[in-house]
């Protein structure tokens, strides 16, 4: 496989950097939303946010990168309908990468606790304090987070057949490492 068939070193940092925090914040979230109100319950709600809008910080810089920077193409090998797919769920993904840490800070917002980025940068309120909005906004962020393991769970699976099953160096292109045949 040549360099050109392989995603750019930016977009393949960018994709597992969003892919690990992604994998840590939603157990994080499940498991700090169990507990009761407490001194850790807050600093993992603190972390939570902050290694969120750190995904929507580096989903800023990854659709930048990608604006410029074209992925490369799939095998001719794969049918039309399934390329199409997986550009629909690459922009769903994208779609959710956005949303769900937006809806989070919107959720502070409105519960009126201010997200302060690593405890440094205050961020701004996107809406006024209102319980009713914060329930709601609560209940959109969840169900985003099931979402977004649901479209997860199908990306991993088509890129674990295409590298097993199709052997058609699909999931190759996004590996840090180089294999033998880059």
């Amino acid at each position: 496989m040549s360099t050109t068939q392989r995603y750019t070193w930016p977009a393949i940092v960018l994709h597992w950097a969003i892919a690990l925090l992604i994998f840590g914040l939603f157990p994080l979230g499940l498991y700090m939303s169990s507990l009761a109100l407490s001194i850790l319950k807050i600093k993992l709600f603190a972390w939570h946010k902050w290694f969120g809008l750190t995904v929507l910080l580096l989903a800023v810089l990854r659709l930048g990168w990608r604006a410029g920077h074209r992925p490369p193409p799939l095998p001719d090998s794969i049918p039309r309908w399934q390329q199409a797919a997986a550009g629909a769920l690459h922009w769903l993904l994208y779609l959710l990468i956005f949303a769900i840490p937006l809806s989070g800070w919107a959720l502070s917002s409105a519960a009126g606790v201010q997200v302060v980025w690593f405890g440094v940068l205050p961020l701004p309120e996107l809406l006024p304090k209102d319980a009713a909005t914060a329930h709601a906004l609560r209940e959109v962020h969840e169900s985003l987070n099931f979402l977004m393991a649901g479209v997860v769970a199908l990306h991993v699976a088509a890129a674990l057949k295409h590298h097993f099953i199709d052997r058609d160096g699909v999931l190759r292109r996004m590996l840090p490492l180089p294999t033998k045949e880059s």
